[in-house]
């Protein structure tokens, strides 16, 4: 069994309540759970949250719930604590961690990130990269990249522009980390005993952690947009995206609320 986890927490300090912001009349949250309802790998879908805000909201669009710690301090931690409180869900032999901001994920993206744990035994963990085409994308400490082998295995990820090149690139020749993640069931049980680690306090990266602890990350390439909302203008290109995906002119976007919360 493979079960999809969106860990969903209410306030956020740079766009506080942005799960229910409302675009194109949908909620992120909403958009984002839908996506995941397109996946042919996913057995279950929940979403996690300690909030009864965001439990209203998600059982008012239809979705499921489990209640989670209030004490959780990242979507990782958060999902592990929603196996403790389903004990059921932890016979899943695959968990896809979605973050809730992250409302254009494709179903294909998270079918393939379940596809690579099924295909290699030896990994323990799945995510996500798509082909950076801008040099200001490449070079901004707020997009994470990530270098991988000739085999498909996560080599490093860091804030900084890699790999470097010593020749004048035409294009930049990175790829940009997606925050999804696939990992193995007793992995994730594990995680809340594993110590931090220097690379990953350096660069505020958790997945370093991992790596320098010798856990195998398998990674796909994918096109996704990659958007995730984070500020009010996020959240302006994702109503864009979303018009102009519909095939209709920017001037019906005034009749939808915009930056509204359920």
């Amino acid at each position: 069994m493979t079960i999809c986890i969106i860990p969903a927490r209410l306030h956020s300090t740079r766009f506080p309540q942005k799960l229910l912001a409302m675009a194109c009349g949908k909620s992120v949250l909403q958009r984002t759970y839908e996506c995941a309802l397109g996946c042919k790998k996913i057995d279950e879908l929940w979403v996690a949250t300690d909030h009864p805000q965001i439990a209203d909201h998600v059982q008012g669009f239809g979705g499921k719930i489990i209640w989670t710690s209030e004490s959780c301090q990242n979507g990782t931690e958060r999902i592990a604590d929603a196996l403790q409180k389903e004990p059921r869900l932890q016979q899943a032999k695959i968990v896809i961690n979605l973050q809730g901001d992250h409302p254009q994920t494709s179903p294909n993206t998270i079918d393939q990130i379940a596809q690579l744990l099924i295909d290699d035994s030896e990994a323990s963990i799945s995510t996500a990269v798509r082909p950076i085409r801008s040099w200001e994308d490449f070079s901004s400490p707020h997009i994470v990249k990530c270098v991988f082998d000739l085999q498909g295995r996560a080599l490093y990820f860091s804030r900084a522009p890699i790999p470097y090149s010593k020749k004048e690139c035409v294009q930049p020749c990175g790829f940009q980390h997606i925050g999804i993640y696939g990992y193995r069931t007793a992995f994730l049980m594990q995680i809340a005993s594993m110590q931090d680690t220097g690379l990953q306090r350096s660069e505020d990266l958790e997945q370093l952690r991992f790596l320098e602890l010798g856990y195998n990350i398998k990674v796909a390439v994918v096109e996704d947009e990659a958007l995730g909302v984070d500020t009010p203008q996020d959240l302006e290109k994702l109503e864009r995206m979303i018009l102009c995906q519909l095939n209709i002119s920017s001037s019906p976007a005034e009749s939808f609320p915009r930056l509204e919360k359920v």
